[in-house]
């Protein structure tokens, strides 16, 4: 499984640090969402879904977190743990969120705006559309 991480470009100086992010520049899709979590307890797993079509940028802007990558076939485990890098998501894949240290903010850039009909947050329905999509390609 392929993981694609983006490396922001941090801006700073002695009054410390700036990352801006522009859709099509820096993030490879028209930022319709954002979101972020924090004061997640310890022992906590957030995500446990994929999507069908929307795709997601994750950034630990402070602290950091693990993600749990699984396309069907394979699972990767990626660390975030700086503000400047950011993982990508595709859709049909299927992630969790965990390992948050106690001051962890995870922000989420998405596609596409909520939508319920857009979520699969059963595993076995996640793997059958693996299954039956046989030649699609769910790499990250």
């Amino acid at each position: 499984m392929q993981v694609v991480k983006y490396m922001f470009q941090p801006h700073g100086d002695h009054r410390g640090q700036l990352v801006a992010l522009e859709e099509f520049v820096d993030i490879p899709f028209r930022i319709k969402r954002v979101y972020y979590m924090y004061d997640t307890s310890e022992g906590v797993v957030r995500g446990k879904h994929a999507h069908k079509t929307l795709e997601q940028i994750l950034v630990c802007i402070h602290g950091s977190c693990k993600i749990r990558l699984d396309n069907g076939k394979e699972k990767k485990v990626v660390p975030l743990e700086k503000p400047y890098e950011g993982l990508y998501v595709a859709n049909n894949m299927w992630r969790e969120m965990f390992e948050f240290s106690p001051d962890a903010v995870l922000m989420v850039l998405a596609s596409e705006v909520y939508d319920e009909a857009d979520y699969i947050r059963d595993y076995d329905e996640f793997l059958r559309l693996v299954a039956d999509n046989k030649g699609e390609n769910y790499d990250v």
